[in-house]
């Protein structure tokens, strides 16, 4: 009676070690499949590193080529603003010298003026005024006030005679403010305070141009001042009967 007691032992001793041997093979088929995913995504990622590193030396190449092209543009800019620093000084030197010629030229011009006007004066005042006998004429003439001696002026044609004298102011360019300060000038009778020797003598205020428009004449005409301009191809008085009746 104990030896089928026993048998049935073994047997389930049997059956316990098979399913012991069938779960531990599927325990090991299941480790070896996680193995291999395992490795899988290990490799996976290892690729996936390579790429990003890849990337990534990319990226610092290129940003090595920007900090050089940045250099580079950086070095450009200097040379540029050192170009415009030079091209503003050649400017200003520029406009300094072409103000210094158009200042001579402008002065040069109103000599040239005084030059035409100067050689009408004598014969003018024969004709108009009936001044003989010249006693002397003064071109651009500068004196200091006797009653002030810091005080200086020029004057562009003084002609004497015996009984009287002319003051000539010449403009090449006119403008009527220029008028208003000649006219404000001999309304001061401030000539005479330069040439006191004058006083007494006829006073022959005159404002001289090449050229000066209707307007700029009867300005001159209510000041009292005698217009004097080219008249078909001489110099001549444009406003001296208005003058007169003045």
């Amino acid at each position: 009676m104990a030896l089928p007691a026993l048998e049935d032992q073994v047997i389930d001793l049997r059956e316990t070690l098979n399913e012991f041997i069938r779960k531990t093979e599927i325990g090991h088929a299941e480790l070896v499949q996680a193995q291999r995913e395992t490795k899988r995504e290990l490799n996976q990622l290892s690729y996936e590193m390579r790429l990003f590193i890849d990337e990534m030396r990319s990226f610092k190449e290129e940003m090595r080529l920007f900090k050089d092209e940045m250099s580079i543009f950086k070095d450009e800019m200097s040379i540029f603003k050192n170009e415009m620093s030079t091209f503003k000084d050649e400017t200003v030197e520029d406009r300094k010298r072409m103000n210094k010629q158009w200042g001579e030229l402008a002065n040069r011009l109103g000599t040239i003026v005084e030059d035409i006007v100067a050689p009408n004066i004598e014969g003018i005042a024969r004709r108009y005024f009936g001044c003989t006998e010249l006693d002397s004429l003064m071109v651009r003439y500068r004196k200091r006030n006797p009653k002030n001696k810091s005080q200086r002026r020029e004057f562009d044609v003084i002609a004497v005679w015996d009984d009287s004298v002319l003051l000539n102011e010449t403009k090449a360019t006119v403008r009527m403010e220029y008028i208003a300060e000649f006219a404000a000038f001999l309304a001061s009778e401030a000539f005479f305070d330069f040439f006191p020797e004058y006083r007494g003598k006829t006073f022959i205020p005159v404002f001289s141009s090449l050229y000066l428009s209707e307007e700029m004449v009867r300005a001159l005409s209510d000041a009292g001042i005698y217009a004097m301009a080219m008249s078909d191809d001489s110099m001549d008085l444009l406003n001296f009967d208005q003058v007169k009746r003045a």
